[in-house]
């Protein structure tokens, strides 16, 4: 096991059989050596600061109808919201008075937002904040919609790919969605010239170490710029409800191999961490993350913004409590800067 967490280490790379080696022989003692390396890694390059995103939840409304998905168009015990540019405005402003300076502006497929309502909103945040980035996160769209948004300011894009296997793809959601689409707007938008973010559920259902690997390898490919992983949560209204739920063990030991694979590349502690554990955003940051992402969002939304059960809302993830966690992150020896955060690019060894 060692000497394949050295071949990492010095190729960036690996076969899809050693990345699944890698994940289904894993242990205590592979996963400490890995988090240990990967955070030396990121340490050379970002030193001991963890950036902080603004998240804005600006709908729950969505076309599709993504098994896993708590606000899938199917679940109509959702209660539906959506924010107008006015409220994510204000949200935006108060987000900025407390330090901030990326947004991410998240939401469902939800057609009300059309090409110019969010190019309106971009520029208006552009024209007022011109030293901050903004970060969309708003699902498939054409090419021409993401260059329009792209010419009125947003920075960054991000697109889970959710899984690199086609047919693992197909198992997660409808037969109107396509594997190839995802994968031709992940194209579209690095061609543009947006940063990228992309990204995988860890434990979802179907998943073996061989979905996985093909993760890893899509990675090293595409070198993104995000890369966005968590743990698969179920939510009670969804075919997948009785499924299990994947674990911080094994999101971290992927975060530590992302990390070695690119290591410039941003890597957020997520939600999805946090809400499995306690202590599962702090887990993540120790094995190789450096972004946090706390909530913006109004408190009325937040709990309808449910992707799978029991997402936290409410306390030391929302914003408005930066001070509590930037206290957290000191705890374990790190510094929450204000900051736009961009990707370091390095010279490759």
């Amino acid at each position: 096991m060692l000497s394949l967490i050295d071949k990492l280490e010095k190729n960036r790379c690996l076969s899809l059989d050693e990345y699944r080696y890698l994940i289904d022989n894993r242990d205590g003692t592979a996963a400490d050596e890995l988090a240990r390396r990967a955070v030396r890694i990121r340490r050379e390059i970002y030193g001991n600061t963890v950036f902080i995103r603004g998240l804005i939840e600006i709908s729950n409304i969505c076309k599709n109808d993504c098994i896993y998905c708590g606000i899938r168009r199917s679940n109509h015990s959702c209660d539906r919201y959506r924010l107008n540019p006015r409220e994510i405005s204000d949200c935006v402003d108060e987000g900025y008075s407390l330090g901030f300076r990326t947004f991410v502006l998240q939401g469902g497929e939800d057609e009300y937002f059309s090409d110019d309502v969010v190019c309106d909103i971009i520029r208006g945040i552009k024209n007022k904040y011109p030293d901050c980035a903004v970060t969309l996160s708003l699902g498939e769209r054409g090419r021409e919609s993401y260059k329009r948004m792209y010419d009125a300011g947003a920075d960054r894009y991000l697109l889970r790919h959710e899984t690199a296997d086609r047919a693992h793809y197909n198992k997660l959601h409808p037969k109107e969605m396509s594997f190839d689409n995802r994968m031709e707007c992940l194209k579209n938008l690095r061609e543009i010239g947006y940063q990228v973010g992309c990204g995988f559920m860890v434990g979802s259902p179907y998943q073996t170490g061989a979905e996985l690997a093909k993760d890893l390898k899509f990675i090293e490919g595409f070198k993104p710029d995000m890369c966005g992983i968590g743990p698969f949560v179920p939510h009670r209204d969804t075919p997948f409800a009785g499924e299990k739920q994947g674990t911080v063990e094994l999101t971290c030991y992927l975060i530590s191999i992302i990390r070695l694979i690119y290591p410039p590349v941003l890597l957020p502690a997520t939600t999805a961490l946090g809400t499995i554990h306690p202590l599962g955003r702090e887990a993540g940051i120790k094995a190789g993350a450096n972004v946090v992402m706390p909530n913006l969002s109004p408190v009325a939304a937040r709990k309808k913004y449910e992707l799978y059960n029991n997402k936290i809302c409410t306390g030391e993830e929302s914003a408005q409590c930066v001070s509590c966690l930037k206290d957290r992150m000191k705890s374990i020896g790190y510094e929450v800067v204000t900051d736009r955060g961009d990707i370091r690019k390095i010279e490759r060894r």
